[in-house]
C-alpha cells in the first residue's frame, strides 16, 4: 500500500486555536496553548499519523497587523510557512465576524493560495448557533474558493477526526518525513523553553508576555535517567525583572514548579529544572534570540 506525507499550514488571526488543534491532531502538547494572543512565535511542526499517511503540522504565528521587529519576523514566518506547505488551512472563530484582519488573510491567501488545496476550519462552534455558523461559512466561501469547509471544536474535539481524516488524503503520495513515533521536529530544547514561557504568559497576565522571552542554556542528562535543564529568561528591563521574581521569589518559583510538572510528564521522567532571570534590554533586536525561536532576523526589518 502506498505512503503519503506532506506539509499542512494552520493559519489564521492570534486566538483562533491553532495551537489548541495542533495538539488535538498530533495527541501530544508540542505547540504552546494560552488566552493570550500572539504566543505562537516558531514555526513548531507536530506529526500526525492518519492510517497510511503522515500529516506534518506548521503551526504558524497568528497572523496580525506587526509594529515590532520581532512581529514583522512572526507574521513572515506565518506566510512563509503557509507558501510551503502542500495544503493550507484557515482557522476562523466562530462567533467572530469577518473582520478587517481575517480580509487581509483573505488578500494573501489569494497571492499564496494558487495551484494549492486550501480549505476552511470553522472553530468554537459550540459558541453560536447553527444560523449564524452557515452564514459566516457562506460568506467566506463566497470571498475565497475553498476547497473544503470543517465545522470544528478543537478544545472539545468535535469534527477534528473528519478534517484529520481528509487532510491525510490531501497530502501527496510519497515516503514519511519523520520517524513515526517523532512528534515534533523542534529540539527538546526549544519545546522545553516554550513550556515555561506559557507558565509566564499564564502567570503574568497582561504585565509583560510580550516583553520577555525564555531560551534553554544548558540540557543535561543524568545517570540516573533524570535530566537537569537550566533556563534563562531575558526580560527588557530591570522593573520587569522585579515582576518576574515576584514577592520573595513567589512567582517565579510557581512557575518553575509548573514548568517542571509538565515537562516530567512529557518526558516521562524526572526533571531538575532552574530558572534565572537576566535583564537584556535589546534582546528583540538581537539576531541570535530570533534564531533560537526558529524566526529569520531579516524578516523583521520594516
Amino acid at each position: 500500500m502506498s505512503t503519503r506525507a506532506g506539509f499542512v499550514a494552520l493559519i489564521g488571526e492570534p486566538n483562533a486555536g491553532k495551537s489548541t488543534l495542533l495538539n488535538r491532531m498530533v495527541g501530544a502538547k508540542v505547540s504552546i496553548v494560552t488566552h493570550k494572543v500572539q504566543t505562537t512565535r516558531a514555526r513548531i511542526r507536530g506529526v500526525a499519523m492518519e492510517g497510511d499517511s503522515q500529516i506534518v503540522f506548521v503551526d504558524t504565528p497568528g497572523l496580525f497587523k506587526p509594529r515590532r521587529r520581532l512581529d514583522r519576523a512572526m507574521v513572515a514566518a506565518a506566510w512563509g510557512g503557509a507558501a510551503d506547505a502542500d495544503v493550507v488551512v484557515l482557522m476562523i472563530e466562530a462567533h467572530r465576524r469577518v473582520t478587517e484582519g481575517v480580509e487581509r488573510i483573505l488578500e494573501g491567501l489569494a497571492e499564496i493560495g494558487q495551484g494549492r488545496t486550501v480549505a476552511l476550519a470553522i472553530n468554537k462552534i459550540d459558541r453560536v448557533e447553527a444560523p449564524a455558523l452557515l452564514s459566516l461559512a457562506q460568506d467566506l466561501n463566497d470571498r475565497y474558493d475553498f476547497a473544503e469547509t470543517f465545522m470544528i471544536s478543537a478544545e472539545k474535539g468535535h469534527g477534528v477526526d473528519t478534517l484529520r481524516q481528509w487532510l491525510a488524503q490531501q497530502v501527496p503520495e510519497g515516503p514519511w518525513l519523520y520517524p513515526e513515533d517523532q512528534i515534533a521536529d523542534l529540539p527538546m530544547r526549544m519545546i522545553a523553553a516554550e513550556m515555561t514561557r506559557e507558565k509566564l504568559t499564564l502567570r503574568l497576565h497582561q504585565e509583560l508576555p510580550y516583553q520577555l522571552t525564555v531560551e534553554t542554556e544548558n540540557w543535561e542528562e543524568r545517570k540516573d535517567g533524570s535530566a537537569r535543564i537550566d533556563q534563562i529568561i531575558y526580560v527588557m528591563r530591570d522593573g520587569h525583572k522585579g515582576i518576574v521574581l515576584g514577592n520573595k521569589g513567589e512567582t517565579i518559583k510557581s512557575v518553575s514548579q509548573a514548568s517542571r510538572a509538565e515537562l516530567t510528564e512529557f518526558l516521562g521522567r524526572k526533571v531538575h529544572l532552574f530558572l534565572q532571570v537576566k535583564v537584556r534590554e535589546k534582546w528583540q533586536e538581537e539576531a541570535e534570540r530570533y534564531s533560537e525561536m526558529g524566526l529569520d532576523f531579516k524578516d523583521g526589518n520594516a
